[in-house]
């Protein structure tokens, strides 16, 4: 027992080195290279702009909140920790709307998302300049955010779906880099709105700049819905095959999925740890740059765009590098996004305490004849090299994850990244900074950065250890996918009712699941025997939608729904009796059907004929409507959970230890409702301890050996298999 335990850790260590695919098989990986305008050719130059303009109108008033917070400070009367903390949460606020957007994303057509969206945000940011006081400004920036969610996980969902993956660092980057470049203007723009105004001039920034964005919203409801995943498809299997009716995606299910990839879980981990520094960098500085240099916002929004340039003009050639780089060793250039995040933790100190001390009495003169001070020089070419590292590699994390997400989870997997990295990283950092700030000062709070940053890229430089084998899962699903559609399509009366594909699963990190297969055919009794600890109730539970796999697929008449919710499993007729105690003891028999009817309540009629069906069933509980639950044997207890199941008209009906701790007559009896159902036609999946009851019901068997399948048959054939019926039923058998 000692050495298999010992071998079970060795190969679990080992569960994420493994690479099931050659890298010539991974999606993107191999590729003949492929220039911009080709890959824009494919998949049509209208998403393209759209999307584009759109990001860039966002950040036209981006900066509003970081070059004007002085001016917003002294017209509220704040300190500068609630200003810092307000500029934070309004990047923050994006976190309250990705999830949502997520799973809009992820269950319906994404260009009237983001037209919607869109307009909303252009309203918000107009009534940020309506603001009366500060909490006023802090509700608007909340709409503000919430409606600029949409970026992320829409527009980058889309994005992947319409463009190639050859292309899609390049498109990812001059989305970037244009963005980028409004981006810059803003902080010029804004201060120089305010500047012009005069005396709260800053509100005039907020009621101009967010104008543009709900002009343009209305193109982006005419865009098309390109097929989910489709590239990818293309890539490994040869040919585009898309669900005629996918089943919807649960949040739960779907985050629970997503957080067992290694690369989305470390580059998340990564980044919530950067963004103590990344979401108040641009407020700090601004609030240093009026206290140490007396800056204006005139003259805070030019610096900022002037050192915000080489990192724009940066990023195209960052995108080409990357999509060459990720084509040869997906590795690679993951790992050279984390080194680019490196030096930040030089260039910041360098930023704040050399340029300040080293460089207060030089000057440079301007050809107009304005002398910038040697030090507020030196401050922004530090931070313009900080501001070209981090934003190239910044810009690219999106492709890569869109790489490792399964493409029906992109929308949700984009929208967990930023929840974490912006609840944890902007709420957190904000909290942080400000109150760093207000005990210190903006210098020391920005002094974050140093070991954040050296956190983050390391983090990032050794998840990309992960790649190769989650690109193989995702390569694994797709040929799955494909076989099954075949199968379809060629034999279509041979889909089972329930398929479970590949699965894998974990508590925590210890893996219990390992390649699990097997088949329930259309009104087959399948029995699921093994050892305790076998899985036999994790597999249940993962049918049944109560778990989700780490890898994987849950099919139900040839329909995916491995990320269905429990919920919309049983709306689907997908059934659970769990073992153990299923009833209210304090309610009577037919209070607790009545309340396991509650679905139906609306009509009063049709709860009543479900209660008869019932009824029908089980004759012993028609005779004690009136008894307290609590008051039953355990078999009766047993007889009425099942009852309040049936109550569904289940489809499938899966059931944990029908016998379990039962007298053999009330076994014999839910053995007589087990044969009544099976003549109608009712699929059911059944754990049993007992070989004999379930030689006694079941067509076939399959059999568990910690967590793996070792027999899958007609069930008589189990007793010709010594080796499984005896390891499992010695006790029963008295061998």
């Amino acid at each position: 027992m000692l050495d298999e335990e010992a071998a079970r850790l060795a190969a679990q260590a080992d569960k994420d080195e493994q690479i099931l695919f050659a890298d010539d098989m991974l999606p993107g990986v191999g590729s003949a290279e492929m220039t911009l305008s080709e890959g824009l050719a494919k998949g049509g130059i209208r998403t393209f702009m759209v999307l584009l303009i759109l990001n860039s109108l966002d950040e036209l008033e981006g900066a509003t909140m970081s070059v004007l917070a002085p001016d917003i400070r002294d017209s509220f009367g704040v300190s500068d920790g609630v200003i810092t903390f307000i500029v934070s949460a309004s990047f923050a606020f994006v976190v309250l709307g990705a999830m949502p957007m997520g799973w809009l994303a992820d269950r319906f057509r994404r260009p009237p998302i983001i037209g919607s969206a869109s307009l909303v945000f252009g309203a918000m940011v107009f009534m940020s300049g309506l603001a009366v006081n500060a909490f006023m400004l802090f509700w608007a920036r909340f709409g503000v955010g919430v409606a600029k969610s949409n970026t992320i996980p829409v527009h980058g969902s889309l994005i992947a779906d319409t463009y190639p993956i050859g292309v899609r660092g390049r498109i990812n980057a001059t989305n970037s880099m244009v963005g980028r470049f409004i981006g810059a203007a803003s902080p010029a723009l804004a201060g120089t709105i305010a500047f012009v105004f005069g005396d709260d001039g800053w509100r005039y920034a907020f009621l101009i700049l967010g104008l543009p964005v709900s002009a343009f919203a209305i193109f982006a409801f005419f865009l098309k819905e390109p097929p989910r995943g489709q590239w990818e498809k293309d890539d490994v299997v040869g040919e585009v095959l898309d669900d005629a009716e996918p089943a919807p995606v649960s949040v739960e299910a779907a985050f629970a999925r997503l957080w067992k990839i290694n690369t989305l879980r470390s580059v998340i981990v990564a980044f919530s740890a950067m963004g103590f520094s990344l979401f108040t960098g641009a407020v700090l500085a601004n609030l240093f740059l009026e206290d140490e240099f007396g800056l204006s916002s005139l003259q805070r929004g030019w610096l900022a765009t002037a050192t915000a340039i080489p990192g724009i003009l940066a990023v195209p050639f960052v995108g080409r590098y990357f999509d060459g780089l990720y084509r040869k060793t997906p590795s690679r250039a993951l790992a050279t996004l984390g080194l680019l995040l490196l030096p930040s933790t030089l260039l910041v100190p360098a930023q704040y305490y050399l340029a300040p001390n080293m460089f207060e009495n030089t000057a440079l003169v301007l050809p107009t004849g304005y002398e910038v001070p040697g030090s507020v020089l030196m401050f922004g070419v530090f931070n313009a090299f900080n501001a070209l590292l981090v934003g190239a590699s910044f810009a690219m994390v999106p492709a890569l994850l869109q790489a490792v997400v399964p493409y029906r989870l992109r929308g949700l997997g984009s929208a967990m990244a930023t929840m974490y990295i912006f609840f944890i990283g902007a709420v957190g950092g904000g909290l942080i900074a400000a109150w760093a700030s207000d005990t210190w000062s903006p210098r020391f709070a920005a002094m974050l950065a140093v070991p954040a940053m050296l956190i983050g890229g390391l983090t990032v430089v050794r998840s990309s250890r992960f790649i190769r084998n989650d690109l193989s899962l995702v390569v694994a699903e797709l040929q799955e996918e494909q076989e099954e559609h075949e199968r379809q399509r060629t034999d279509p009366d041979s889909v089972p009712t329930i398929q479970v594909n590949n699965i894998d699963f974990s508590y925590g990190n210890v893996q219990v699941l390992f390649d699990v297969d097997f088949e329930v055919r259309p009104g087959e009794v399948l029995a699921l025997l093994g050892t305790n600890g076998a899985g036999k109730s994790t597999i249940l539970r993962v049918i049944s939608g109560l778990s989700t796999p780490e890898r994987g697929v849950v099919r139900l008449n040839g329909r995916n729904i491995t990320f269905a919710s429990p919920e919309q499993r049983n709306r689907m007729g997908v059934h659970l009796l769990l073992g153990g105690k299923g009833v209210f003891d304090t309610m009577t028999i037919r209070q607790n059907l009545v309340m396991a009817a509650f679905p139906y309540r609306k009509d009063k009629a049709e709860v009543e004929a479900r209660l008869e069906r019932v009824y029908d069933l089980f004759p012993d509980l028609r005779q004690r409507q009136a008894q307290k639950a609590g008051s039953l044997s355990g078999g009766q207890q047993q007889m009425l959970a099942l009852a309040a199941t049936m109550l569904h008209d289940p489809e499938v009906l899966i059931i944990d230890e029908l016998s379990l701790g039962l007298a053999p007559i009330v076994v014999e009896e839910l053995l007589g409702v087990v044969e009544r159902l099976k003549a109608e036609d009712l699929t059911i999946i059944i754990v049993e301890q007992s070989l004999n009851v379930a030689l006694a019901i079941a067509d076939r068997a399959v059999f568990l050996e910690k967590g793996r399948v070792r027999f899958e048959g007609d069930a008589q054939e189990l007793l010709e298999r010594d080796d499984l019926a005896r390891a499992v039923f010695l006790g029963d058998e008295g061998g």
